[in-house]
């Protein structure tokens, strides 16, 4: 089959869910990227940019996902594709539009609110890579549950036996560009009052130093007495895990915890949150589960609360490590073993290849009611932008050359 992948598309991990998807739907079928955008474009970058790779338009409506529907609808035609799978994709017009091409319709499913979890029956059919997620939409008429896993030939250890060489425990952190969702802010002062032979790597895209200022000055005496080492830098796969013996995770919140997997692989035992779904990738052998504290809502309304654990409670885990720092190597190999066993991409995804030939095509009128319902939403949360882009798509490109007059007359009226 033919089938196309619409997603953001460079390091990122929105990006890495879709490359996996793809490595594994391409040994037995024909797959196109449409790279929606993002922060960034990764063209020229051999790792993302290909043959097979569209970088759809960027187009002047503030939204989430937002995609120019006549380039998206010639990517279709051109590449003659057969199944659409959707990446987060939070502005439901491109789907609406495949509904009208009679183009079936899958999604990944990551990101849902209370309100919008009605709308994923526009799709032929959903993969969930949680039983969190799986949990939400059983409902669905076609919902593989699918267990995430990472690449164990790419995340995998370098040495066991490090920590015996050191003679101390080094905590892995990896936070990205969201330290406050990560936790990042809980490990800083759990560490803080850990006591004995214990180092604490974070890597970072963001000064952390900056985003939290009320803990610029604990950060600065953990690192002048070389017990904290930060890294603010991008690194590609496999990353920084080979720096850590122990991998902390206080996430606040995760549609799925990628690195999670991918520290398991590498042979890091865990620390993260008791609550989904972070605690589905923690077995007995592979790492600790926190006691959360308290739950609360995000401002975006996601269907799932953020938790936060304690301090208290994770400093205790930390502890663990560092008291009985012999046994680290033996921790390590489990995590190792723990990943091969449950978490390897290429075994849990397997059964993808054929799915996507046994999915079938939900008759559009069988939908008409969601489709209202969610052309209601869009029209509320639109802006006057959308509205001139909805009604006049096929000026796109004039409209941008001509938006300073474009902008001037909407302020008139």
């Amino acid at each position: 089959m033919r089938i196309g992948i619409v997603t953001t598309w460079f390091e990122r991990g929105a990006g890495y869910v879709s490359r996996q998807y793809r490595d594994v739907l391409q040994k037995e079928h024909q797959v196109f990227i449409y790279a929606r955008g993002g922060e960034k474009y990764a063209i020229g970058d051999k790792k993302w940019d290909d043959k097979n790779v569209t970088w759809g338009k960027k187009i002047p409506i503030h939204m989430p996902m937002t995609i120019d529907l006549e380039d998206f609808k010639k990517w279709i035609k051109k590449n003659h594709i057969e199944i659409v799978l959707f990446n987060e994709q939070q502005w439901w017009d491109p789907v609406l539009l495949c509904n009208k091409l009679g183009i079936k319709t899958g999604a990944y499913v990551d990101y849902y609110s209370k309100e919008t979890v009605a709308f994923f029956a526009l799709y032929d059919f959903l993969i969930c890579n949680t039983r969190r997620h799986y949990g939400v939409f059983s409902w669905h008429k076609q919902t593989a549950y699918i267990p995430w896993g990472t690449d164990v030939d790419v995340f995998k250890p370098q040495n066991f036996n490090a920590v015996k060489e050191n003679g101390f425990v080094t905590f892995f952190h990896s936070c990205g560009v969201s330290p406050e969702r990560k936790g990042t802010d809980l490990l800083i002062k759990a560490f803080d009052v850990i006591h004995g032979p214990a180092k604490l790597v974070i890597h970072t895209q963001t000064d952390l130093k900056v985003f939290y200022p009320e803990l610029k000055e604990i950060i600065s005496e953990m690192e002048k007495s070389a017990r904290l080492v930060v890294r603010t830098e991008t690194v590609p796969a496999p990353g920084l895990y080979y720096l850590g013996d122990v991998y902390v995770y206080p996430t606040r919140l995760e549609g799925i915890g990628l690195t999670i997997a991918e520290a398991s692989a590498c042979g890091l035992p865990l620390i993260v949150p008791d609550n989904g779904p972070m605690n589905e990738f923690v077995g007995a052998q592979n790492g600790t589960l926190v006691k959360v504290e308290k739950y609360f809502e995000r401002k975006d309304c996601y269907y799932w609360p953020q938790c936060e654990v304690g301090v208290d409670g994770l400093a205790q885990a930390m502890q663990y490590y560092v008291d009985n720092v012999g046994r680290i190597p033996e921790f390590k190999k489990a995590a190792r073993d723990y990943a091969e066993k449950y978490l390897d991409w290429q075994k849990n995804a397997e059964p993808l290849k054929n799915m996507f030939n046994e999915f079938i095509l939900i008759p559009f009128d069988e939908n008409r009611m969601i489709m209202e319902q969610v052309i209601e939403y869009e029209v509320k949360r639109s802006n006057w932008r959308t509205k001139i882009y909805r009604k006049f798509p096929f000026v796109y490109l004039p409209l941008s050359w001509f938006w300073p007059l474009i902008k001037r007359f909407y302020r008139a009226k």
